[in-house]
């Protein structure tokens, strides 16, 4: 099996007395999506600044693209692209001109129309970043990540603040990474965003890991409850059921045989969500 792209084992984090990070293991593996969740506090963002290389762990082992970030270099630095929560844009500097004038720290870029394509933001490349909406001026976030050519990017809460056009518009961008071939690591707040772009997901809560795996199995979702709803009578009922098909069986059944309709009949499971919450209110508590 190739080696991952992100391996960690052990790392911890102190800050005094107080450890953020206590622990944790995890592997993101090449060309995927990987969604890293957590509330604020959890060690999410520690642990990603230790990742890219600019805070240092108190312990453990960790390498990214081969190399250890503490220790690694302007070459491998080459190699990742980061799109931080709020980027710092020149506003009076045209969206080509912006590419432009970052390809240049960069020994092997990316062409900037190939990039401009690649985000979508061919009908604004000569327009200043300043006039840009916010899902425009997110869209340049990434590209100027993208400009480099890494391999790996890094994208914090990249639509936080977003109406939710412009949400759908980023996600269309994220999901077009992976068929560059890019790895991502994404945080995110969202869960609808987790659940629509990630491969798998990983859920840290006060300093250690509680959850991972794939958006439809984390937490064990498929084997939860199924909950039925339906309108009878005037009344509201609810049900909760882990064989969802035989009691939708029995329960159409009945209301045919006495000529009724379940109005309002709604089948839903638990969402990745209720799941986040529930893992992360648990391990809160026991902390």
């Amino acid at each position: 099996m190739p080696d991952p792209v992100i391996s960690i084992k052990g790392l911890r984090k102190s800050y005094g007395e107080t450890e953020a990070v206590r622990g944790i293991d995890l592997e993101v593996n090449r060309g995927e999506v990987f969604a890293f969740l957590g509330p604020n506090g959890a060690g999410k963002t520690t642990t990603v600044e230790i990742l890219e290389g600019y805070r240092k762990r108190s312990g453990g082992e960790v390498t990214v693209l081969g190399q250890d970030p503490g220790r690694a270099g302007r070459e491998w630095r080459e190699r990742i692209g980061i799109v931080l929560q709020s980027g710092r844009l020149d506003p009076y500097l045209t969206v080509r001109e912006s590419l432009d004038l970052y390809a240049g720290y960069f020994r092997a870029s990316r062409p900037t129309e190939e990039v401009i394509s690649l985000v979508g933001l061919e009908s604004k490349a000569g327009e200043r970043t300043g006039r840009l909406s916010g899902g425009q001026q997110r869209r340049l976030d990434v590209g100027m990540a993208l400009v480099g050519d890494p391999e790996l990017l890094f994208l914090d809460e990249p639509t936080t603040g977003f109406d939710p056009s412009a949400r759908r518009q980023a996600w269309d961008v994220i999901a077009g990474l992976r068929d560059l071939g890019k790895t991502v690591f994404l945080t995110t707040h969202y869960m609808d965003e987790a659940q629509r772009l990630a491969d798998r997901v990983t859920i840290i809560a006060a300093g250690q890991i509680v959850a991972r795996g794939t958006p439809a199995d984390l937490g064990r979702r498929e084997e939860g409850e199924t909950t039925i709803r339906y309108r009878a009578d005037g009344r509201e009922v609810a049900l909760q059921t882990t064989t969802p098909t035989q009691t939708l069986q029995e329960l159409t059944a009945a209301a045919l045989a006495r000529g009724e309709e379940l109005a309002g009949l709604e089948v839903t499971r638990p969402s990745l969500e209720d799941v986040y919450l529930e893992l992360t209110a648990a391990s809160e508590a026991d902390g």
